[in-house]
């Protein structure tokens, strides 16, 4: 497969090792010093471009991928709140294809699915209040991360007393579900949810301990992503997903 990066910093450059290591090509590599290489034939020639970059410059990177014809995988986040509708109205209407996922760690996958069985469990037992906290290398731009967003709404689509996410700092309810961000040191990425009473407290945890995870998950994502179309997901690639009930 032929596979065009976008963002060459450190996760791109451990995608383009994993990527390699699978078989496949890596035909472009495009970074703030070369933008108008989204117009070049090796870019167009690509079956799937991977994007990992930042907020600011996501949404146009997008565009700049459907302009060239190329499906897209993307890790970036902070930018869905803004564009999300519009991007996945050209995915719905105009044949565009983006495979995003807020976490492409194939352990982060499998700790969605526990957080939202476990939503469903507590929704039985009211006495447990829940918190979430995050932690992120200081490079980190957006907080709280996608990937505790993610995690929030898993978290209230089944637990039917919160009905909202808000930064731990701000003032909030008991119907809202706070999350805390930390940003110390080159930490890779630590998620925890905990249920918390006056008799005990249960909490669940995603520690990850490098950039390889993440690396493959994106390669997979790709693979995939080269023979479907419109807008993917983590739920598509992996089918047990969908067993746990929203």
């Amino acid at each position: 497969m032929k596979i065009a990066l976008i963002g060459y910093g450190k996760m791109g450059k451990e995608i383009e090792q994993t990527a390699l290591s699978r078989g496949h090509e890596i035909v472009c590599i495009i970074d703030v010093n070369n933008q108008e290489d989204f117009q070049s034939e090796e870019f167009r020639s690509a079956d799937v471009a991977i994007e990992f970059t930042n907020p600011t410059v996501a949404y146009g990177n997008y565009l700049k991928t459907f302009a060239a014809g190329v499906k897209l995988v993307s890790g970036s986040t902070g930018w869905m709140s803004e564009h999300g509708e519009e991007i996945k109205r050209m995915c719905a209407q105009e044949g565009k294809t983006l495979f995003w996922a807020s976490n492409f760690s194939l352990g982060v996958t499998i700790f969605s699915a526990v957080n939202k069985y476990l939503a469903q469990i507590m929704n039985n037992f009211s006495e447990y209040d829940v918190t979430m906290s995050e932690t992120h290398h200081i490079h980190k731009l957006d907080a709280p991360s996608g990937t505790a967003i993610t995690l929030a709404e898993g978290v209230i689509e089944n637990l039917e007393r919160k009905n909202k996410w808000v930064k731990e700092e701000e003032k909030h309810t008991t119907s809202e579900l706070p999350i805390e961000s930390i940003r110390e040191g080159e930490v890779f990425g630590l998620h925890s949810i905990r249920y918390d009473s006056t008799a005990d407290s249960i909490t669940i945890t995603h520690d990850a301990k490098n950039r390889k995870g993440f690396a493959l998950g994106a390669v997979l994502a790709a693979e995939y992503t080269k023979n479907h179309q419109g807008y993917l997901g983590m739920d598509d690639l992996f089918p047990f997903l969908k067993q746990i009930k929203n």
